[in-house]
């Protein structure tokens, strides 16, 4: 079994991820999806969390061996990213969505010398914009960003546009086309249901229609 797969499973089975193919779900950004997720629900399952935060250790081992920081976004990367950086024994900080508009404006919590080698943490990629913001606030107090490593992500073409054109490596530790292919074959949708699931993969806009 794949870690992949694994956090896929239980993903599922903890109901962090929500599949809804013939009643699809409206994201803020108005896209509809068959697809809704809320990895904040795996902090209150210490199996599952333990699962998670060993994949990210060890995914971070193998990828990115010269880390010198652990960043969370805020806010769902924080906890994940201070449990990682406690496990590898390393500074954490973290991300505001924009700096502060008191005291000294801060838009990174911690301290991150100049050029010191960060890996940013988050839970959920989409397109990715949020987690990009966070890693330029991070390029532009000092940091030297490895990448991004996420639990999941949809695999839009819209974001490894935007991670491509940023230049930023992306790494996850599961992903939109393990987890609805798992779904298929334990009975969370049907035939039909994966039909839609993978056509929403491709073209967000007239997947449904």
């Amino acid at each position: 079994m794949t870690l992949a797969k694994d956090i896929a499973r239980d993903l599922l089975k903890i109901k962090a991820v929500y599949l809804k193919p013939e009643e699809p779900f409206t994201w803020a950004s108005g896209i509809k999806s068959p697809i809704y997720t809320d990895n904040r629900v795996t902090l209150a399952y210490p199996e599952t969390r333990t699962l998670i935060e060993n994949g990210f250790v060890e995914t971070i081992r193998a990828e990115f061996p010269e880390v010198e920081v652990i960043a969370g976004t805020a806010t769902a990367g924080i906890p994940h990213g201070a449990i990682i950086a406690d496990k590898m024994t390393l500074p954490f900080a973290y991300i505001r969505s924009k700096p502060k508009d008191h005291g000294a404006g801060n838009q990174i919590e911690g301290r991150v010398k100049t050029g010191q080698k960060m890996v940013v943490i988050e839970d959920l990629v989409s397109t990715g914009g949020s987690v990009l913001d966070a890693v330029s606030a991070a390029k532009r107090e000092g940091a030297d960003v490895l990448g991004v490593v996420a639990i999941f992500t949809y695999e839009l073409p819209r974001s490894e546009k935007n991670f491509s054109d940023a230049g930023v490596r992306l790494v996850t530790l599961s992903n939109y086309t393990e987890l609805i292919k798992l779904a298929e074959q334990e009975g969370y949708v049907s035939t039909e249901g994966l039909a839609l699931l993978e056509k929403f993969k491709h073209d967000q806009e007239n997947w449904h229609e």
